[in-house]
């Protein structure tokens, strides 16, 4: 398995595997989780970083950098290859990236109705820092939900 940047080119491989990956939100959110405008967008602000099994997408990560902060979300893993430890590696070669390009921190942001997640991210060193309001704009919502922010110290190389 390889590690590498998406491009273009890889947006069409992209929104079904984010989408499938996050078909459990079906329970909260109105349609697809993103599409290929979306992603496109994303590309102009942050990075992809891909994870390739034999030239197929294995799992992807979205990484922005915010000054001495990343920021990591999007976390995508084909159903078929999730409890693999493919989640765990983007996560650290995510972190890694972050912190080689300067960052201090690294942050994200949940959906406080996956009540689920928090405690998978505290076991990688995350911690709550508090919430905010989720964005009506972001995707339709069938019921009322915000963000759950959470942060790890990076440390230094």
């Amino acid at each position: 398995m390889e590690f590498r940047f998406a491009s273009e080119a890889d947006i069409d491989a992209l929104v079904p595997l984010i989408n499938t990956a996050f078909d459990v939100e079906k329970f909260f959110k109105i349609g697809e989780r993103t599409d290929a405008a979306d992603i496109a967008e994303h590309l102009k602000s942050g990075r992809f970083l891909l994870l390739e099994d034999q030239a197929r997408i294995a799992g992807a990560v979205y990484i922005e950098l915010r000054g001495d902060r990343g920021y990591f979300g999007m976390l995508s893993v084909d159903p078929a290859r999730q409890r693999s430890g493919i989640g765990r590696r983007l996560i650290t070669a995510a972190e890694e990236f972050c912190r080689e390009q300067g960052c201090r921190f690294m942050d994200i942001s949940i959906v406080d109705l996956r009540t689920e997640l928090p405690p998978l991210y505290e076991k990688f060193g995350y911690r709550i820092t508090g919430t905010a309001q989720f964005p009506a704009e972001l995707m339709p919502v069938s019921r009322p939900c915000s963000f759950v922010l959470m942060s790890k110290e990076l440390g230094h190389r």
